[in-house]
């Protein structure tokens, strides 16, 4: 993860007004200090964890059918997470450049039929003898004691197939909004990286 960070560090430097300086995402930032990544002369200045995914390619489809249904912008992100259980037929499909540095190239969100939890899908692009270690952090991580994590190493796509319950999660809440959602997903995804690599 040192290595991944060093990178996105080395792409993020700016120059303004004579001064160097990166910006990174909270959760980042305090890695980067955390490790002494940092060099002389450069500022590091936290960005807004609400900018994350100005960006991001999002899309509804339905569940059954995997019709697509639209394409949104990011301020859908701004609605609570119960659109979900208020549109059970639907699921969520988000890709962001952010995602990269946690291994993952989208993540998917939708209330499952039978628990009424809301699911977070992915692929995480880390090599298959990282199964244990992914494990582990799962157990250790998730609140709930019967959390159900279903995880499937895909041997063709080179990634781990990941389903969990956003409710087991620390920090949830049904209050969310989506983006609130999206955040807490990504700060649970670069945690687990940072535990794994």
């Amino acid at each position: 993860m040192i290595t991944r960070v060093k990178k996105l560090m080395n792409d993020s430097i700016q120059t303004v007004g004579g001064e160097k300086i990166i910006e990174l995402y909270p959760e980042t930032k305090e890695f980067a200090e955390k490790n002494s990544l940092l060099e002389d002369g450069i500022k590091l200045v936290e960005k807004n964890a609400n900018e994350r995914f100005a960006g991001a390619y999002i899309e509804r489809s339905d569940k059954e059918t995997e019709e697509f249904l639209g394409e949104e912008n990011s301020s859908f992100l701004d609605q609570p997470i119960t659109y979900f259980k208020n549109h059970k037929n639907e699921f969520m499909y988000m890709e962001d450049p952010s995602f990269e540095l946690v291994s993952v190239d989208a993540v998917s969100f939708e209330v499952d039929d039978v628990f009424g939890t809301y699911n977070v899908m992915h692929g995480l692009k880390l090599q298959k003898k990282y199964g244990e270690a992914i494990k582990s952090f799962f157990a250790s991580e998730m609140k709930a004691e019967n959390s159900r994590v279903d995880l499937m190493f895909d041997a063709n796509e080179g990634l781990w197939n990941v389903n969990f319950a956003l409710n087991n999660v620390e920090g949830f809440s049904e209050d969310m909004t989506i983006r609130a959602a999206y955040d807490s997903i990504y700060r649970f995804l670069f945690k687990l990286v940072v535990s794994v690599l």
